[in-house]
């Protein structure tokens, strides 16, 4: 019975020239930077892929980039990329200098940080808490960027448990010429020595940038505050 309801609906909207279709959530978050035209992304704090997976839906012809310092992720990264043929990856982080650094491996990965967890972050993620130690490479995005053949409209998103200021300041030629940014941004320190939010925008801000707003709002289940938010900023005179 419901079906032969939905199928006379549908009809009766055709009828009037319109069509009834499912949203796919995904379009509604990102679907408007296809009208950006973007032609490269760069990917820092890739994990497994979760974000180059669903961008590559979105923009699939753009050539992406990721960045990914853990082993056990990278080598899950490269199977869960392995048919998209405009994709490479690297296995190392990014920050405002070349060396390498000790990281702390979470057993839930996408907590994982070159800075130590806050005590906030434990109190209201319990399961993020059992981590071990791994030394991993560090990188400049500027230097890096001489190696890589991106070119065109520039998307760049950073997602790295708060070490995006140190991402930005070492890749600050780079993250200029972009397009649309999109970055992790904290409202309450989970990690000891991150920046929050008013830092972020303050540094964006003075290279050029202008804050669009934000998604993927982070609430604490402890008692609903917000604590972290996916930033979207724009690069002046492209809005």
């Amino acid at each position: 019975m419901l079906k032969k309801v939905k199928k006379l609906t549908k009809s009766l909207f055709r009828l009037c020239g319109l069509d009834i279709r499912r949203v796919n959530p995904t379009e509604n978050n990102y679907g408007w930077l296809t009208k950006h035209s973007i032609s490269s992304v760069l990917d820092i704090g890739a994990n497994t892929g979760q974000f180059a997976q669903m961008i590559h839906k979105i923009l699939p012809h753009a050539a992406i980039f990721s960045f990914e310092p853990i082993d056990t992720c990278y080598q899950e990264l490269i199977k869960n990329m392995a048919d998209v043929p405009n994709f490479r990856a690297f296995n190392y982080a990014l920050g405002d200098t070349d060396t390498n650094m000790r990281m702390h491996v979470k057993d839930f990965t996408p907590s994982s940080s070159l800075l130590p967890m806050a005590e906030l972050h434990v109190q209201a993620f319990p399961y993020t808490a059992n981590e071990h130690i791994e030394v991993v490479k560090i990188r400049r995005l500027d230097e890096v960027a001489r190696e890589l053949d991106f070119d065109g409209n520039l998307l760049v998103k950073i997602d790295v448990q708060g070490y995006e200021d140190r991402v930005i300041r070492g890749g600050q030629s780079v993250i200029s010429q972009a397009k649309v940014l999109i970055v992790e941004t904290t409202f309450e320190r989970l990690y000891d020595g991150q920046p929050l939010w008013k830092d972020i925008f303050d540094l964006l801000s003075n290279m050029g940038f202008r804050y669009m707003g934000n998604f993927s709002q982070m609430k604490s289940p402890l008692d609903g505050s917000i604590l972290q938010a996916d930033s979207i900023f724009i690069r002046e005179g492209n809005q």
